[in-house]
């Protein structure tokens, strides 16, 4: 089922490796001119033109943008207590992990008498995105909202997209983790107009104000992609998320069972999601490739599934060893990379560029979408080189606060006179000398 492209016997360079590992096809810069009309249509018109563009593409069309309190409160009420209890425990879990990643303030004296401080001061608003395409995502807005809320974020608006089988409300789970999160303002608006109206702000058909945000953070589609990709200088974001990956690096101590169904797991999220095995073991390939073709036929979303596993994206890599298998897996730069192999914890350790490792048997990556209490919001397309996921750090600003007295800055002139000058910037030395002026040489 899955393609196979075979590298024992070789070290192709990093380069080689980028250019030939399966990757999926995703233009974001196709898809800015399909969106370059929406987002000004909503930077010139607003709410009207949110509405117009929600029931072209989402066949509804709500009577405002803002969600009611008692919407949340009743998709509460009515929420399954199984899957109430689960996403309680999984904000247990997130705010465990992500409590301790809040930094704290540092001083440093430089000299006496001069210090500099590094403040981490949270975004004032934030605007987090949960999807409702092909599935519905709760534990996106889990992912979304603990961290800003570690964070200190001053107030968050959800914004997922109106469901015409529920009344052009977001899905009713949506709106129960958000209530559940203690979050109270909820925008019933989806893909690019969601991110325009976020970024420029608006007026609901009430007449209530839609504040403008600074950040936008969240996954979605190529279109909402490309109206981050847009808006970025306007709004922060948190990275242009593509689609979603695994790799698996395993040896022949791998069960090609685990193997099987966590490759599956990431192709039912999307046509275009990547499963990509790197393997120095072509018996477990083989077990594998076996195990998938019973597995896929049985499986709930079948048709997709087997979209995205026969697509150029996914694929078979075979190794020579573990050493080659971390030389591909680093150059991939998956999501998520699982480690199936003997001492699969110092394998991990060897492992630089991964958004979340996943280590031995026991720990699959569906535990991370849902209660491990890692965050799930991870960089994709090789962004995991140089790119974290989200995180508390995601709504902080690092700010440095500069203290210095006059005896510090005395003894300190001379030298920046002197590179003020090296620089020719002399303005900036006598902004320096200009203090002491008078005073005796």
């Amino acid at each position: 089922m899955l393609n196979r492209t075979d590298l024992r016997g070789q070290v192709p360079s990093v380069a080689e490796l980028r250019s030939t590992l399966p990757r999926a096809e995703y233009d974001v810069d196709a898809a800015l001119h399909h969106v370059r009309p929406v987002v000004e249509a909503v930077r010139d018109r607003g709410v009207e033109a949110v509405l117009e563009y929600t029931e072209k593409f989402d066949k509804v069309r709500p009577g405002g943008v803002r969600v009611a309190a008692a919407e949340l409160t009743s998709a509460l009420e009515n929420l399954d207590p199984a899957v109430r209890e689960a996403l309680e425990e999984a904000i247990v879990r997130a705010r465990k992990v992500h409590g301790d990643q809040r930094r704290q303030d540092v001083t440093t004296e430089v000299v006496d008498g001069g210090t500099v401080t590094e403040r981490w001061i949270p975004v004032e608003r934030v605007g987090l995105y949960a999807p409702g395409g092909l599935a519905v995502y709760p534990s996106t807005v889990v992912m979304n909202v603990v961290p800003a809320q570690i964070a200190g974020v001053g107030t968050l608006v959800l914004c997922s997209p109106p469901q015409a089988a529920f009344g052009g409300l977001p899905h009713p789970t949506i709106l129960a983790a958000a209530e559940l999160l203690g979050v109270d303002e909820v925008w019933a608006v989806g893909g690019a107009q969601a991110v325009a109206l976020l970024a420029y702000g608006g007026t609901d058909t009430d007449g209530a104000t839609l504040e403008p945000v600074d950040i936008v953070t969240g996954p979605g589609n190529i279109y909402l992609t490309a109206a981050k990709r847009l808006l970025r200088g306007i709004i922060g974001i948190d990275s242009e998320a593509g689609p979603t990956e695994i790799a698996i690096l395993a040896d022949e101590t791998a069960d090609p069972v685990h193997v099987a169904a966590d490759l599956i797991s990431q192709a039912e999220h999307d046509p275009l999601a990547a499963s990509v095995l790197v393997t120095t073991s072509e018996e477990l390939a083989d077990a594998v490739d076996k195990e998938l073709t019973g597995r896929v036929a049985a499986t709930k979303h079948s048709e997709r599934v087997t979209e995205a596993l026969s697509g150029k994206q996914s694929g078979i890599i075979l190794v020579s060893g573990v050493d080659d298998g971390i030389r591909v897996v680093d150059a991939y730069a998956a999501e998520h990379l699982e480690i199936q192999t003997a001492d699969a914890r110092s394998v991990a350790a060897r492992v630089r560029n991964a958004g979340a490792i996943f280590v031995g048997a026991y720990a699959p990556v569906s535990l991370g979408d849902y209660c491990a209490g890692s965050n799930h919001v991870l960089p994709t397309g090789g962004f995991a080189r140089h790119s974290s996921g989200l995180s508390v750090q995601s709504f902080l600003k690092g700010v440095h606060v500069v203290d210095y007295s006059q005896d510090a800055l005395r003894e300190i002139a001379g030298r920046v006179v002197a590179l003020a000058n090296a620089e020719d910037l002399p303005a900036h030395g006598e902004a320096i000398t200009a203090r002491f002026e008078g005073e005796r040489s």
